[in-house]
């Protein structure tokens, strides 16, 4: 369900652990877009971490960090 904060972390970390981390960046953004103050941060935070575990290098982080500023402002 849009907006549900622990089943869209649940299912962005499970994208990931798949193999899949644009497809994790992708809902965790979209979660970004429904979600407002405190929950907006906890995805915004975990979306960061998410970074950090593939690597700044990986292809899908620029786009992402552009697509998550877009999302906040």
């Amino acid at each position: 369900a849009p907006g549900d904060l622990e089943t869209g972390l649940a299912a962005a970390d499970a994208e990931l652990l798949a193999g899949d981390p644009a497809a994790a960046f992708a809902r965790l953004v979209d979660l970004v877009r429904v979600t407002s103050g405190e929950d907006r941060d906890v995805v915004r935070a975990r979306l960061l971490e998410l970074f950090e575990v593939v690597g700044p290098e990986h292809p899908a982080v620029g786009p992402t960090r552009v697509a998550l500023a877009n999302a906040l402002f």
